[in-house]
């Protein structure tokens, strides 16, 4: 069943997360340990991120610095592969264009569609660390819409260079990323909705969003969206806060506010274990309300949170 299948044809508000494929070198237990302590929760899908390659400086033996291009997380697809081989889960690796050019990611799409796997998650990805503003790779892509284009094109039977596929196998479906708080790089909301409507148009048959805090910025949002005719299904993605440190860290690495109600909870706490207990709860008090409201699924960023994440599951499905 597709991932646009699972939502819509649940009866009940699904259940999704989100995971890592593990540093280089570190093997997969931990991975699959994630998904053994969330399983219960009936995932309808488990997503997988896909990591660009980022330049370092390595010293030589003679005390040279050199500068190579290292990738942390490879493995996406064989991550997807062995979750589906093991769990029998649908799952739905992340596409992106930061990092990759078109061949490798037509690479990337025959190894999947071999392997049975054809749910997505298309997205532009982040600018590398090293740079100030993104910048696409050479023979890529600078957005979303245009590996859009591409995966359309692949699911009508044409390679990237336009010559034709002899055998088209079971044809891709995917959803695409939304902002309830404004992308970064976006002017205003009013263009960032012009973008999620055309890659509605594109294709795109639900949108994941950004993680966020405040529901209210979420039903807001919402409405916009339906009100520029945009019908897809919008699953809210949720992360529980964890440590005191996440105060400062997610508004600067996402680019979403903090509650004051919640901020100010984490500040009066005296370890992070308290606060790990009040981000479960403001996450248990947001799902129950994003539940009231009717949403399709809640989506679960689980990094580093696997425990919380738990938590709230138990006390909401």
């Amino acid at each position: 069943m597709s991932v646009i299948n699972s939502i819509t044809d649940n009866t009940r508000t699904a259940f999704s997360f989100e995971v890592l494929p593990p540093l280089k070198g570190t093997g997969i237990n931990s991975l699959f340990h994630t998904i053994d302590e969330l399983r219960e929760f009936d995932p309808k899908y488990i997503n997988i991120t896909t990591h660009r390659s980022e330049y370092v400086y390595q010293e030589s033996p003679e005390g040279v610095f050199h500068k190579v291009s290292l990738r942390r997380r490879p493995g996406t697809v064989a991550v997807a592969a062995a979750i589906k081989n093991r769990y029998e889960i649908p799952v739905v690796p992340h596409i992106l264009c930061s990092g990759f050019t078109r061949e490798e990611t037509e690479y990337v799409l025959l190894d999947l569609q071999f392997l049975g796997i054809t749910d997505l998650l298309l997205l532009r990805g982040d600018k590398a660390k090293h740079e100030s503003v993104f910048t696409p790779t050479p023979n890529g892509y600078s957005h979303a819409i245009e590996l859009q284009d591409q995966v359309n094109r692949f699911n009508e039977g044409l390679f990237c260079d336009g010559s034709p596929i002899k055998e088209p196998g079971q044809p891709f479906s995917y959803g695409v990323a939304c902002y309830p708080e404004k992308h970064e790089e976006s002017p205003n909301m009013e263009m960032d909705l012009y973008w999620l409507r055309e890659k509605v148009k594109a294709g795109a048959q639900y949108a994941v969003t950004q993680l966020f805090y405040d529901n209210d910025k979420y039903f807001r949002f919402v409405e916009r969206a339906r009100a520029e005719g945009i019908t897809i299904p919008i699953i809210p993605g949720i992360k529980p806060l964890k440590t005191a440190r996440q105060l400062s860290i997610i508004p600067k690495t996402f680019k979403v506010d903090i509650p004051q109600a919640l901020a100010t909870e984490v500040l009066q706490c005296k370890t992070d274990e308290e606060v790990r207990q009040v981000g479960v709860e403001w996450c248990v008090a947001q799902c129950k309300e994003l539940i009231a409201h009717g949403v399709p699924s809640i989506h679960f960023y689980a990094m580093a949170a696997t425990d919380s994440v738990k938590q709230v599951a138990k006390e909401i499905y």
